[in-house]
């Protein structure tokens, strides 16, 4: 084969080739991102007895977390922690929100939940969501948290996930923040998702 035959075929691949990765580099082949596995729609009631979907997280950041009033120290511990977290987030605390949600709707009123969120070191805009035994199995469900009452008698107390979910303003998941980390760390965390990294 004549070498400029060559030459000739060799630049027409290599035009191919950058055509191909501008194209992709355009979008034209990236994959559709794919629906979030944590997450979704609930039908449940806040503190103030007031109905609420799951759009009622959209508009802000949210540190979800399911627990119970009642728990002795996972739950009050992580409140706190998050507290902290968000008052070192500066002007930036004004854009997220703490969601506290029930895995114990027996004892969990909206009335024990708006006393228990009352406490001095939560912020004054945490969320406490609770409802039916079915609404709340639900949204447990959704975000794929596991629950399991221990006991019996009125002091049982409840097995369940420790990690927090990091809601976006458009109400999608967006990463968990383990159990025990420092406020520090959680504040850390929240700091880079709120800029993107």
């Amino acid at each position: 084969m004549p070498r400029h035959r060559v030459v000739a075929i060799l630049a027409a691949m290599a035009a191919v080739l950058i055509a191909g990765t501008l194209i992709a580099g355009a979008g034209m082949f990236k994959r559709q991102p794919q629906p979030a596995l944590i997450g979704g729609p609930f039908q449940l009631v806040d503190q103030d007895g007031q109905p609420v979907t799951e759009k009622v997280l959209n508009g802000q950041w949210n540190a979800v977390f399911f627990g119970f009033t009642y728990c002795p120290d996972v739950c009050p511990g992580t409140l706190q922690a998050l507290a902290t977290a968000s008052d070192q987030l500066g002007p930036k605390a004004k854009d997220l929100r703490i969601v506290f949600v029930s895995v114990d709707p027996a004892r969990d009123t909206p009335q024990q939940m708006k006393a228990y969120l009352s406490a001095d070191y939560l912020p004054r805009n945490t969320l406490g969501l609770t409802g039916t035994p079915e609404q709340t199995a639900a949204a447990a469900k959704a975000y794929r948290v596991y629950s399991k009452k221990v006991g019996d008698g009125p002091d049982y107390t409840v097995d369940h996930t420790t990690v927090i979910y990091l809601v976006d303003p458009k109400g999608r998941f967006v990463k968990p923040l383990a159990y025990g980390l420092s406020p520090e760390e959680i504040a850390r965390q929240i700091k880079d998702a709120m800029a993107g990294r």
